[in-house]
């Protein structure tokens, strides 16, 4: 089997789409906050609350994720597909440009940045991290959550393409 043929068969996975956000403390003197698109994310356990999402190795959050236990996730909505395009830019600018104009909240819990307008946000802190090939999987406990807009559509992906659900 070839990498072409596994990311063809498993193009064929529909999958919601989440930013995953963190604050990294140690950048600057306020701080940096960081974000990056993600479609593998998925609820683990309902006892305790916990979620997962794979992490590209050697990624900008793969490195603040090894040293900020906390971290924030927002389902974006259909609405948000430039808030999805914008973070998972190869090549792109610094993260505080990406915030910018786009609106969200500091999280009480996690210090992370929740997107307005999302699904749901989760504010989590990690339990466990294991090694998955060329990513890292963060397994992390829920400290909060909430559904400010229960009215919109999820944001999905499938064929390699952004797609609404309707």
């Amino acid at each position: 089997m070839t990498a072409e043929e596994f990311r063809a068969a498993l193009a064929r996975l529909a999958a919601g789409v989440v930013l995953v956000t963190a604050h990294d403390p140690e950048e600057g003197p306020r701080g940096e906050d960081v974000g990056m698109t993600a479609t593998a994310f998925l609820s683990v356990s309902l006892e305790p609350p916990l979620v997962m999402v794979s992490v590209r190795n050697d990624s900008r959050m793969e490195d603040l994720l090894d040293r900020q236990p906390l971290w924030a996730v927002s389902l974006l909505s259909e609405s948000q597909r430039h808030i999805a395009g914008r973070f998972a830019m190869k090549g792109r600018v610094s993260d505080r440009l990406l915030f910018e104009d786009i609106p969200w909240e500091r999280g009480g819990v996690s210090g992370a940045p929740l997107v307005r307008g999302s699904l749901a946000v989760l504010e989590c802190r990690t339990e466990q991290r294991v090694a998955a090939g060329d990513h890292t999987l963060y397994i992390g406990r829920v400290l909060g959550a909430s559904t400010p807009s229960s009215e919109s559509s999820p944001l999905m992906y499938f064929r390699g393409r952004y797609r609404q659900l309707s």
